[in-house]
């Protein structure tokens, strides 16, 4: 698992959103793109984070920033995610984790003492011109939004 670091080229990738439709990361040339990677939508952790990020829209949006959820969960299940959440920003499907495994994301992971395959909870800021500008990988679940809107202040 080699993580993409600050100064890389973020992956021209493209994936399904809620709807089905693709979203590419082309799609918001010109703005900085917030791709914050997540295990699996509903439950607690990936809740809390994305609460977080809804409440901050307007901020992020202040400093020219769109907010993209991504996770393996399949896209039939995001739908509900973002209804039930009054999710703000799209949430793309990677099923296949082919993305995550681009950014570096996807490896071993223990829980409850099993060991397992996974997405790692890592944050990327990708500026206006495709490279990834920070990383955010040391953060509670519930002050990511606060890790993030630091990073602006």
């Amino acid at each position: 698992m080699k993580r993409l670091q600050a100064g890389d080229k973020a992956p021209a990738f493209s994936l399904p959103n809620e709807n089905g439709d693709t979203t590419s990361l082309a799609d918001f040339s010109g703005k900085k793109v917030l791709a914050y990677f997540y295990p699996k939508a509903m439950t607690p952790g990936c809740t809390v984070q994305a609460q977080g990020l809804r409440d901050s829209q307007q901020e992020l949006e202040k400093h020219n920033v769109v907010v993209l959820g991504i996770s393996p969960d399949p896209v039939k299940r995001l739908p509900k995610f973002i209804e039930k959440e009054s999710l703000n920003f799209a949430l793309l499907s990677d099923e296949d984790h082919a993305v995550a495994d681009q950014f570096g994301v996807w490896g071993p992971k223990k829980f409850m003492g099993r060991e397992f395959d996974g997405i790692h909870r890592i944050t990327f800021l990708i500026d206006e011109n495709g490279m990834v500008e920070h990383v955010f990988d040391k953060f509670k679940t519930k002050e990511h939004h606060n890790v993030v809107l630091d990073y602006f202040n």
